[in-house]
């Protein structure tokens, strides 16, 4: 059974940093391509960066030098750095795992970021 648990979200000022987490069971975030999701209320959920099996990242133009996205694979597990937060990231961030003909998420946790 596939499991994406995402963790480290909380209340951060504007301008400050926090780490999410997503803790992967049942898959090794090696071979999948990893993502990191979100969701703002009232809005529809938006891609915001990739990691590819081979390591390669991508991310969101809104999003670009302030957030990393990383995986330890002796953890198995995928980590998204935010820096330099703004009030307009605040929203519920998924973590998603996908390959040909699979694609999991995970339960979401929420940043909110204060001005």
């Amino acid at each position: 059974q596939v499991q994406l648990v995402e963790s480290g979200g909380g209340l951060v000022q504007a301008g400050g940093s926090l780490r999410l987490s997503c803790a992967a069971s049942g898959i090794l975030v090696s071979s999948y391509r990893m993502s990191w999701y979100r969701q703002a209320a009232g809005k529809q959920r938006e891609w915001v960066a990739d990691i590819l099996g081979g390591g390669s990242t991508a991310y969101a133009d809104s999003v670009k030098g302030r957030f990393t996205i990383s995986r330890d694979n002796a953890k198995n597990t995928v980590y998204l750095q935010m820096n330099s937060l703004k009030p307009e990231d605040t929203a519920v961030y998924y973590c998603r795992s996908r390959m040909p003909g699979l694609d999991y998420w995970g339960q979401g946790t929420q940043v909110t970021v204060s001005s």
